[in-house]
């Protein structure tokens, strides 16, 4: 769902704000209703002020005249060390978008005439010197007058105050910087992101910055595909949401690699894809000015997402100034490096074996149509699925499959990320298989993955790390022992890594409890309370305190996490209880809410995961 609304701006900005709050900028925030010609002006906050956009800042004005720029003036940049503005705030670095095939789009300019794009216009325009007027003959009047077009108004864009980090926090002591990392990603909606190369618009953004520093006697600055990385993934995120913040502390980000003297971030969207003008945004606002500006950055790194939206171009750019350049900073995006070469890091079981991310598939003949469907297994061992049509409520019962009578457990997952769901099926006896989705329905047979001793474990399935888009198994034994196993697609699931020792639980759930972009871990124990273990994207668990977010569960047979039931992007829990009873747990808030039952009937079932 797209959460712009105004249909004429052509391009919106932002700098990095300090502190951590929610202030991207959604719809609800842009959209200046009905009877305000579609404009949206947002103010910049006073120095020492609060500068999260709310709601309640956004005012809609009265229709204008289209200007022949559009004009936003931003605050002066604030000295380094000074708190005055608030915006809100890691997955894997990548320089190109590997996700969906391109989407045409109507332009949105294509029929609008040609404004200038530039951030701001000129203070003032002299007037023109007066001529004398020419006699004209008498105007007959007209018998059928037409009202002259009321002139298009078009919208103030927003912003975000911009603010670099802090020297005081640049020099805090990094290992207490890197106790935790911020995790403020959020779950990503891929299926809008489109996969051209971004190469020459990243290269395009890199060369007219630094054209811009050294017109002003500056030096230009080098690059950092680690930075650059960082600044990537910030704009899928954002571009995937549809959402202008910052990342808060971003700074603080092991890619950023400890810089010391400055930091700061721009951002910039555009309807069309004209990456030149990304820079000009930042350019003609004084703040961004600045920041491009800033003769402490000597080291930067660009991202640059497409979508198939109104926005088709979202830039982020990363700047850091180091007393000592960090090994691997080239002269230019794919240059060759000015200094050695970093070592590469140690491989982790949550690499990823590949790039992957599905296609936008029409699962209409699906057998499972989508992340909310509720999937179970009935008496006579039939596979039963019940489509999720939004607002807790389900289409019919219709058996998708035969043969899971000796079925343990059945999880639902997209194993292969080919963008229809498949079965993960832990057997009584003992095995692990896999069933491939099929577009067109049904799934393809069985694949054994594991072999013996599956059975003894409790299982979790979900995409565990961050930097690998396939869904991993979290295994936890009796001993309370958790076990990470990597997708090894349909090969043998038999490498592991110890995640953590827990309470023996009697059933596991993966989900984004929190709503900070990292699967956590819900833990079901033999006492019935539900206890919750915060995941950061790394095999490890959060060093934290382990609350319990729910008594009572004794009776619990299953969980499924499901997604999108109450709403676009919405999280939650499906429960299987006694009483032949399911209910659904709503905690897109960060906790349970009040939960409310599902129409079965579910005599016999048991619940997929």
């Amino acid at each position: 769902m797209n959460k712009f609304f105004a249909p004429s701006i052509v391009g919106a900005f932002c700098a990095l704000a300090l502190v951590s709050s929610s202030a991207g900028l959604s719809a609800a925030q842009l959209d200046a209703g009905p009877g305000t010609g579609g404009q949206v002006q947002a103010q910049d906050a006073p120095a020492g002020s609060t500068a999260g956009l709310e709601p309640g800042s956004l005012t809609g004005t009265a229709a204008q005249p289209a200007p022949a720029a559009l004009t936003v003036d931003a605050p002066e940049t604030a000295p380094a060390g000074e708190t005055d503005a608030a915006a809100p705030a890691p997955l894997a670095p990548d320089l190109s978008v590997p996700v969906l095939p391109a989407v045409d789009a109507p332009d949105p300019e294509a029929s609008a005439p040609d404004t200038p794009h530039t951030a701001l216009a000129p203070a003032s325009v002299p007037a023109a010197p007066a001529q004398p007027a020419a006699p004209q003959p008498a105007a007959k009047p007209a018998t059928n007058p037409v009202p002259a077009p009321k002139p298009a108004a078009e919208p103030v864009v927003p912003s975000i105050g911009p603010l670099w980090a802090p020297d005081e926090e640049l020099a805090a002591n990094q290992a207490e910087r890197r106790a935790a990392p911020e995790a403020t990603a959020r779950s990503l909606q891929t299926e809008s992101l489109v996969p051209d190369s971004n190469a020459a618009a990243i290269l395009t953004v890199f060369t007219k910055i630094n054209e811009y520093r050294v017109s002003r006697g500056l030096n230009p600055l080098k690059y950092h595909a680690t930075v650059a990385g960082l600044a990537q993934e910030w704009s899928n995120n954002i571009a995937s949401r549809e959402v202008i913040e910052h990342r808060a502390n971003f700074w603080t980000d092991p890619r950023a690699m400890n810089p010391n003297n400055g930091a700061g971030e721009v951002i910039a969207i555009r309807t069309d894809r004209d990456a030149a003008q990304l820079v000009e945004w930042w350019k003609g606002s004084p703040g961004h000015n600045a920041m491009l500006l800033d003769p402490r950055f000597n080291v930067m790194g660009a991202g640059i997402t497409y979508t198939d939206r109104q926005y088709r171009i979202w830039g982020v750019v990363n700047f850091f100034g180091y007393t000592t350049l960090p090994a691997g900073t080239t002269n230019s995006p794919g240059g060759a490096a000015v200094t050695p070469p970093l070592p590469a890091p140690a491989p982790t079981m949550c690499d990823a074996p590949g790039k992957q991310m599905p296609p936008t598939l029409n699962l209409s003949a699906a057998a499972i149509k989508g992340p909310g469907d509720l999937v179970s297994v009935n008496a006579s061992g039939q596979l039963v699925n019940r489509a999720s049509n939004g607002a807790r409520s389900y289409g019919a019962a219709k058996t998708i499959g035969t043969g899971f009578g000796g079925a343990k457990d059945v999880f639902v997952t997209d194993w292969n990320r080919d963008g229809a769901y498949d079965l993960l099926v832990q057997w009584t006896n003992g095995n692990l298989t896999v069933h491939q989705g099929i577009q067109a329905g049904g799934f393809r047979a069985a694949v054994t993955v594991g072999s013996g001793g599956w059975n003894t474990l409790s299982l979790a399935v979900g995409g565990w790390c961050a930097n690998n888009r396939l869904p991993q198994i979290l295994a936890q034994d009796t001993a309370g022992n958790v076990f990470l196993y990597p997708n090894k697609g349909l090969g043998d699931l038999s490498a592991r890594t110890l995640v953590a020792t827990i309470n023996p639980a009697r059933k596991l759930s993966m989900v984004d409890f929190d709503g900070d972009g990292f699967q956590d871990l819900v833990a079901v124990a033999n006492d019935g309370t539900a206890r919750l273990y915060r995941g950061w994207g790394t095999p490890a668990l959060r060093a934290e305190a382990r609350p319990v977010i729910a008594a009572g569960w004794q009776d619990v047979t299953g969980i499924r996490p499901l997604r999108g039931v109450t709403g676009t992007n919405s999280t939650g829990l499906a429960l299987k209880r006694s009483g032949d009873v399911v209910q659904f747990w709503d905690v897109s808030a960060g906790r349970l809410a009040s939960p409310s039952n599902i129409p079965g009937p579910w005599a016999g079932h048991r619940l997929a995961q």
